[in-house]
């Protein structure tokens, strides 16, 4: 089989939900990423690409129609370059790798753009359309994140928790406490703000340049969502789903903004464009879990990637888990036999002190473990993120 490898990778700052780039269209956020890419890239043959690949978990407004091609359209790329947007929700990015890798593994393509965009701040409220003529009744759903449009049939079937809920259940049913998710938390902060301090971000981000109605243009450089904070502040907040809960804003993920773009190819690929690979993906898994309990969907995932691959959660030098919540966090690293403190586990920070723009974070996962695995000379990565309604994604790479 052919192998896949990752060449390069750019992504957006993460912003804060109605921050900085807030006023960036999400196709204009998914652009900025590709553009980076060719710039960075100017031996490359961009008329030689054979797909771009997007995740996006919404695709309710300035996302629809199609985020990947309209983003690779507004990048520059020609307009023969087709693309397509993927919806895997939370593991929307790191499908879209998996997808690529397996277009170039299977001799259908030798250079590809593989990433994802998310503008929670832009998610749009939608309404259905009437039911009968002349109503005067209707609904409005806010799109940002979770259930809208539901099916009373899967309601009675699976439930339909928010996604703080099944964090609460998680943390109810697999006896993850609340002094342990704060802990990921603060952990969670202090190394992102570390990484961010000794520029280890420096490389991956593109700037995001925003013309402002007065004044020079507002350039965003720095991811927003971490924060300097104690385990003081944290322990004092009230849960979000119930007052004696233990998922509060400070232990779960941000709503944010945020683009990335990763560029793959075959070695065929590599060597025509001038490339130098830095990663080779190995294997992709997914598996489905109970919809109540999403957040422990990266154990199966990681036990079947690792079961295809032949490889041992022992041989991976970097873990990139996705903090969707630090309970689902806590309760998967427990299901797979790992301490709560494993220094391989997300060692520049994780969702909970990043952000986590839904249709992007899973390729920034795998950006920022090809470039940890560079940094300590590490050879295995394992990247892995639970997915609402029920599913864990899974990737491991080997640096090259």
């Amino acid at each position: 089989m052919i192998d896949a490898f990752i060449c390069d990778a750019q992504r957006t700052p993460f912003g804060r939900y109605a921050g900085s780039l807030s006023s960036v269209r999400t196709d204009d956020l998914g652009a900025v990423p590709i553009r980076a890419l060719m710039q960075r890239n100017t031996n490359v043959d961009w008329q030689s690409v054979n797909d771009v690949i997007y995740g996006c978990a919404n695709q309710a407004g300035e996302d629809n129609r199609n985020v990947a091609h309209m983003s690779s359209l507004l990048a520059g790329l020609p307009f023969e370059v087709p693309g397509a947007t993927v919806n895997r929700l939370c593991g929307s990015g790191l499908n879209a790798v998996g997808v690529a890798a397996q277009a170039i593994r299977s001799g259908e393509g030798n250079l590809l753009i593989a990433g994802g965009v998310e503008s929670m701040s832009r998610a749009p409220f939608v309404m259905p359309k009437a039911e009968s003529a002349f109503s005067r009744n209707n609904n409005v759903y806010d799109t940002t994140i979770g259930w809208r449009f539901i099916n009373p049939f899967m309601k009675q079937l699976y439930g339909v928790d928010s996604m703080p809920e099944t964090a609460e259940n998680v943390a109810t049913d697999y006896k993850i406490e609340r002094a342990a998710q704060d802990q990921m938390a603060l952990s969670s902060q202090l190394k992102a703000v570390a990484a961010q301090k000794a520029g280890f971000f420096d490389s991956e981000i593109c700037p995001v340049t925003i013309p402002q109605k007065k004044g020079d243009d507002l350039v965003v450089t720095r991811d927003e969502h971490p924060r300097e904070t104690t385990i003081e502040s944290l322990s004092k907040l009230k849960g979000v789903v119930r007052p004696d809960g233990t998922v509060t804003a400070g232990n779960a993920s941000g709503v944010n903004d945020g683009s990335c773009a990763l560029l793959l190819a075959s070695e065929l690929g590599a060597v025509k464009n001038h490339l130098t690979p830095r990663a080779r993906v190995v294997g992709m898994a997914v598996a489905g879990v109970p919809p109540r309990v999403m957040g422990i969907g990266p154990a199966p995932a990681t036990e079947k990637v690792l079961a295809l691959t032949g490889l041992k959660l022992s041989q991976m030098d970097v873990i990139e888990l996705n903090e969707a919540f630090a309970a689902q966090g806590l309760a998967v690293l427990r299901m797979l036999g790992l301490n709560d403190n494993d220094p391989r586990v997300n060692p520049n920070g994780g969702a909970i002190a990043l952000g986590h723009p839904l249709g992007a974070s899973g390729a920034r996962l795998v950006m920022t473990a090809v470039n940890q695995l560079h940094k300590i000379n590490g050879k295995y990565a394992l990247c892995t993120m639970c997915i609402g309604v029920g599913q864990g994604i899974a990737i491991i790479i080997e640096k090259v």
